[in-house]
């Protein structure tokens, strides 16, 4: 969509639309067996028997290949037991993470990126064995029972283990997976009574919950200290009924002189589920230093700043200085042509994780019923727009009389799509910048401006409940 020659995101799309041998069938092979997963592994019928064996066949040719044929042997006959089902939810791991290697270096290939190898992983210590035995044995009943079986004493069985590998902080990240699967299985119980099960959210959980909380998995990722200059790409907004993050993505020109690399700084917070829309960036103002920058345009000086591997900084304010304003489209074209990505982390290999920043030009915008589609001579992209967040300027009107779009390039519903986190328009003949994150520093919009002061209300009146409480 962007010729070669002038730089920017995504220049190859005609290599973003084409097929990719082998995806199909590895596709197929995960839902074949999410579908023996929903019925249940106990009393397993010859379909989803089936579908164990496309899971085994699908790895054959890999190291996995006879603990994952024989796990779905035991599978099919009903007496698989927890390192079979580990071996079964490995084997859908690496599939999906070959289909994410796959993607990535497709899009990788359209943009004329590098990126850099992963770190040969290394196994962490244990904290709380019998505590996280009694996590997957909950998930292998759970497996047993599949989403079909499921009623409300199955699932409630995980309260008592949840609870208590939240008082470890060691174990949070496993403990709030668990948390959020069971509240949302416990919102769907019982499940025979279900019309639709989302099957590949499910499974993925399921997944994870059983790879994390086996021995050595929890690993906290190496980070070195940085230092030089950060260029804000967008700000990409996750909202949770109970939680808000708010992530930005950006180009680190290290102060070494070495090569740019593409970070990502996340801050989150707590929140009620009556905080919503612009009142969002109230919960967020504590690191205003990270958002307004984004939001204002403003490149970030770092000193010192700890970033992992896979290019996540872990923000600290204290190392950290505005800089000078910039232009995040120049940023953008300049930048992008000759950043270096991030690996993922072993775990993090799923197609769902890919979100590579890219800029588009050169497009007319069409609808598709309700989709916006970005079209050019190299072929059309499909706008996302179902993740622009409401706490933002960013609109889909935005998007259609645009002419330039930074976004984050995803791959959703089988092909790659668009998530915008800027836009450039044309208001009265002159050129105009539309960011998802424009409101973090505060905004003069008017309806904005009553949804941060009810939030601010509403977080007020918690924190003197919450004052009152602790008082008695």
């Amino acid at each position: 969509m962007v010729p070669r020659r002038r730089g920017g995101g995504v220049m190859r799309l005609d290599l973003l639309l084409g097929e990719l041998p082998g995806l199909a069938e590895a596709l197929a092979a995960v839902d074949a067996f999410d579908q023996a997963l929903a019925g249940g592994l106990l009393r397993p019928q010859p379909a989803q028997a089936a579908g164990l064996a496309a899971l085994a066949d699908a790895v054959a040719a890999s190291p996995l290949a006879d603990r994952v044929a024989e796990a779905a042997g035991k599978a099919a006959a009903g007496v698989a037991d927890e390192e079979h089902l580990t071996a079964l939810a490995a084997a859908r791991t690496a599939l999906l993470g070959a289909v994410h290697d796959a993607l990535l270096a497709r899009v990788d290939e359209a943009t004329g990126r590098t990126r850099d190898d992963a770190e040969a992983f290394v196994p962490g210590e244990t904290p709380s064995p019998n505590l996280l035995t009694a996590a997957r044995a909950w998930l292998c009943d759970l497996a047993r029972a599949g989403w079909r079986g499921m009623d409300h004493e199955l699932v409630s069985a995980a309260a008592p283990v949840v609870s208590a590998l939240l008082s470890d902080p060691a174990l949070r990240r496993p403990a709030l997976l668990l948390d959020g699967f069971a509240a949302e299985l416990a919102a769907s119980c019982p499940g025979r009574t279900l019309d639709r099960i989302p099957l590949r959210r499910w499974a993925d959980l399921w997944t994870r919950g059983m790879l994390l909380t086996r021995p050595g998995a929890l690993t906290a990722p190496a980070a070195t200290p940085v230092s030089g200059r950060l260029l804000p790409l967008g700000v990409d907004v996750h909202e949770h009924a109970t939680a808000v993050q708010a992530q930005v993505h950006a180009v680190l020109e290290p102060a070494d002189g070495g090569p740019s690399r593409l970070v990502r700084a996340s801050v989150s917070a707590p929140k009620p589920d009556t905080v919503v829309g612009a009142g969002l960036w109230q919960l967020l103002r504590p690191h205003l230093s990270l958002l307004a920058a984004a939001g204002d345009g403003r490149a970030v000086e770092l000193t010192g700043m700890p970033v992992t591997g896979e290019g996540d900084l872990l923000w600290s304010d204290e190392h950290a200085r505005p800089g000078e304003q910039t232009d995040v489209f120049a940023t953008a074209r300049v930048a992008l042509p000759a950043v270096t990505g991030g690996p993922a982390a072993p775990l993090d290999r799923h197609p769902a994780r890919i979100a590579e920043p890219v800029l588009v030009e050169g497009y007319t915008v069409e609808r598709d019923g309700e989709a916006l589609v970005l079209a050019s001579a190299a072929g059309r992209l499909t706008v996302d727009a179902s993740r622009v967040p409401a706490a933002s300027p960013l609109t889909a009107q935005a998007v259609a009389a645009s002419g330039a779009c930074i976004g984050l390039l995803r791959w959703d519903c089988g092909e790659f799509r668009l998530q915008p986190l800027a836009v450039r328009t044309t208001v009265r003949n002159k050129a105009a910048s539309v960011q998802a994150g424009a409101w973090a520093g505060g905004t003069s919009d008017k309806n904005a401006a009553k949804a941060e002061k009810a939030a601010a209300d509403a977080v007020a009146a918690l924190h003197e409940r919450a004052g009152r409480l602790l008082r008695r």
